[in-house]
């Protein structure tokens, strides 16, 4: 990982790098997005922390989401996990996963996000963030393709673009990636690898 558990990437955004962006879902191209922004407690995992008898904490990741991520990188597109807590698992999980952005313990998602924008080069509508909480509205609000998961607040549902079937934790990412992969054609090519 090149960023580990850090609020804020290298150089600090004073300019509001993101565009406007309507109450209603709006047409995008998904075949812009490079980008895929993952919040990581509701969206990779249930939103359950276990706090063991030492202090220490442990969650559930699923592994379609895994695999989902994997194929993601497969097509030569980009993952961040961008959290608002710090934890261990997260970090534990991005390494197996080999991401290379993680931004742990972050107050100011956009702030974030919009430091990591200028960090890639990237413009917002290039980027597809997942979230379910009021933290991640900003981003939602900012990003190409906001989607909310299954089990989001209603506050996150209205500014989202897409609402996924499928509950943080339970296979939620997976269909956000498989969503985007297929509807750009770029699914088949990845399916070559199981049906030779």
């Amino acid at each position: 990982m090149t960023e580990q558990s850090k609020a804020h990437p290298p150089g600090n955004s004073t300019k509001n790098t993101c565009p406007k962006k309507r109450k209603v879902s709006k047409r995008v191209n998904l075949a812009d997005i490079q980008l895929l922004v993952l919040d990581v407690d509701g969206v990779l995992t249930d939103g359950t922390l276990i706090i063991n008898a030492d202090g220490s904490e442990s969650k559930s990741f699923n592994t379609l989401d895994g695999h989902g991520i994997r194929m993601w990188q497969r097509a030569g597109l980009k993952v961040v996990f961008l959290s608002g807590r710090p934890s261990e698992p997260t970090r534990y999980r991005a390494e197996e996963l080999e991401i290379d952005h993680v931004f742990q313990d972050c107050h100011n998602k956009l702030e974030v996000f919009e430091s990591l924008l200028k960090q890639l080069g990237l413009s917002a509508d290039k980027v597809a963030y997942v979230g379910d909480d009021l933290p991640d509205l900003p981003v939602i609000k900012c990003t190409g393709f906001g989607v909310a998961v299954a089990n989001a607040v209603d506050e996150v549902k209205q500014y989202a673009d897409y609402v996924t079937a499928r509950r943080g934790g339970d296979g939620a990412v997976r269909e956000v990636i498989e969503y985007i992969l297929k509807s750009t054609g770029k699914w088949q090519q990845l399916m070559d690898r199981y049906l030779p």
